[in-house]
C-alpha cells in the first residue's frame, strides 16, 4: 500500500496553526495534515527567538515524518518551507509559497520591528510569544538570502500572492521566474493573509495543485 503524502501547513508570524483550519477542512485531509506551531518550535531550541533556532526546530520536526511531504507556507512559513525544500529536496514532493520572500527586505523588517515596539505585550501573548521574541526573530532574519540556492528546488512549486499585498508581490514574481518547475497565482482583492482572507478559494487552488502533483 502506497504511503499518502503528508501535507505540511506552516503559518505566518502573528498567526497560529488554527489559521489554516478553514483551508484544511475544505481539503478533507484529516490525519494527512500537519500544522507545526511556530511559538512551540521557538521554545524547543536554546530559548532563543532567532531564525536559525526556529528553522533547526522546524526541520527536526518535519524530518520525523516518513516518506514524501508537500509543504505549504505563508509569509514566515513560506520562508521556512523554501529553506527546507532547498536543504532536503529529496523529501519534498511539492511546494506552495504564499506571500513569501527569498531575500529579506531589510527596510520592511526594520519598519515592522518599529511597529512591534509600540504594540502592547498582550497582542503577542495571544499567540504564545513575547514582544521581544518577535523583535529578535525579525532582526535575526535581516541577512537571510536564498538567491544562490533556489536552483536546488526541482519539485513542482506553486507561488501565490494577493494583489493587495504589495510588499510581497515583487518577490513572488521573481520566485516564479527563478524556480524551474513553478506556476504563479494571483488572488484579486486579497491581502497578505490569504489563508484567513480567502480560505475557500485557496483550498480550491491547492486541491487542484496537489492532485496534479501527487
Amino acid at each position: 500500500m502506497e504511503m499518502k503524502i503528508k501535507k505540511v501547513f506552516i503559518h505566518g508570524l502573528g498567526q497560529t496553526p488554527s489559521s489554516w483550519d478553514k483551508v484544511i477542512s475544505q481539503l478533507n485531509l484529516n490525519e494527512d495534515a500537519i500544522c507545526p506551531e511556530i511559538a512551540k518550535l521557538m521554545k524547543l531550541k536554546e530559548n532563543r527567538a532567532t531564525y536559525s533556532s526556529l528553522y533547526s526546530a522546524f526541520s527536526n520536526r518535519i524530518n520525523e515524518e516518513k516518506g514524501y511531504l508537500s509543504l505549504c507556507g505563508l509569509s514566515l512559513g513560506g520562508v521556512l518551507a523554501l529553506n527546507y525544500a532547498i536543504d532536503y529536496p529529496e523529501k519534498v514532493k511539492s511546494l506552495v509559497l504564499i506571500a513569501a520572500q527569498y531575500k529579506m527586505p531589510k527596510k520592511l523588517l526594520k519598519f515592522q520591528n518599529a511597529i512591534f515596539r509600540f504594540m502592547p505585550n498582550s497582542m503577542f501573548e495571544k499567540i504564545g510569544l513575547k514582544k521581544g521574541d518577535f523583535i529578535e526573530l525579525s532582526k535575526s532574519m535581516m541577512e537571510l538570502d536564498f538567491s544562490a540556492f533556489i536552483h536546488k528546488i526541482k519539485c513542482p512549486t506553486l507561488i501565490i500572492y494577493g494583489n493587495k499585498d504589495k510588499a510581497n508581490m515583487k518577490a513572488s514574481i521573481e520566485l516564479a521566474d527563478k524556480i524551474s518547475d513553478s506556476e504563479l497565482k494571483v488572488l484579486n482583492g486579497i491581502g497578505h493573509e490569504v489563508n484567513m482572507e480567502a480560505p475557500k478559494e485557496l483550498a480550491e487552488i491547492l486541491k487542484d495543485f496537489f492532485l496534479r502533483n501527487e
